[in-house]
């Protein structure tokens, strides 16, 4: 959407790594950000100078790097991935080359088991997904016997569910791992009219504004990303007004990381 828009200043409502990758695709536009303090603890799991290290163990590897990562760290990758296209752009490389995957180890395990390829993964975590563990899942699966559920594949339930599904423990029928856009468009199609949502809670809002008939259930009613929440009405207010913070990657850095970028995009 950065990409497409017309407008000549982005005021980006999330954590700092998506402002960066709107100022890597847009370098034409002014980009802000209410609250610099907006990070990301899965981004800032691995930097640029880790990353070149983990490359030099593994001369002649790919290196897929998730959106959610620094634009550093976007500049030293052969591709980026979503949670949407990962088994895609995996699939992409040819059989034979290592793989570097990074930076989270539960969607690296997935794409591992839904791509049958074997990956490095770097053993970073969002920690907000991280907490949505098994046992917390167990519980309201078993409370809620009559709701869908829909797990996004960086929760740390997600290893658990692959091997139970594997042994044909979990109901299929009832399971769905998607990306946050597609939990937002299976709510909508699915004739079901109760989910349990195992993601950020921010995700609710939007399900139920536009499903106000049906019932949407946090796994983990604490699973809330503090980072995310930083971003304010009254700091965007601020934000246009002032004119505050911008966030411009060097030239460099953006040339790199757009390369990568492009690669996942051509894949589409």
């Amino acid at each position: 959407q950065a990409a497409k828009t017309n407008a000549e200043l982005i005021v980006f409502c999330g954590v700092h790594f998506m402002a960066e990758t709107a100022s890597i695709v847009s370098p034409e536009k002014k980009v802000l950000i209410p609250d610099l303090g907006a990070g990301c603890s899965l981004a800032a799991t691995i930097d640029a100078d880790k990353l070149r290290s983990w490359k030099s163990q593994h001369p002649g590897a790919v290196v897929i790097s998730y959106i959610n990562t620094t634009a550093d760290v976007k500049a030293e990758s052969d591709y980026i991935c979503t949670s949407t296209n990962a088994v895609k752009v995996v699939n992409s490389v040819p059989a034979g080359r290592e793989i570097l995957f990074l930076p989270d180890l539960f969607l690296g395990a997935y794409v591992q088991e839904k791509t049958g390829r074997k990956m490095e993964i770097w053993p970073g975590e969002c920690h907000v997904h991280a907490g949505i563990t098994p046992d917390v899942v167990n519980e309201k699966w078993n409370a809620n016997p009559d709701a869908e559920f829909l797990i996004h594949p960086e929760c740390g339930c997600v290893t658990q569910y692959m091997y139970f599904d594997a042994k044909g423990d979990f109901d299929r029928e009832r399971t769905h791992i998607y990306s946050t856009e597609g939990m937002i468009r299976y709510a909508a199609q699915s004739p079901a009219n109760k989910f349990l949502v195992a993601t950020e809670t921010g995700i609710l809002h939007r399900m139920k504004k536009q499903n106000p008939d049906k019932t949407f259930l946090p796994v983990k009613d604490d699973a809330v990303c503090q980072y995310m929440k930083t971003i304010t009405l009254e700091k965007v207010y601020r934000s246009l007004r002032d004119g505050v913070f911008e966030v411009r990657v060097p030239t460099e850095t953006a040339d790199k990381a757009r390369i990568a970028i492009q690669r996942m995009l051509e894949l589409a």
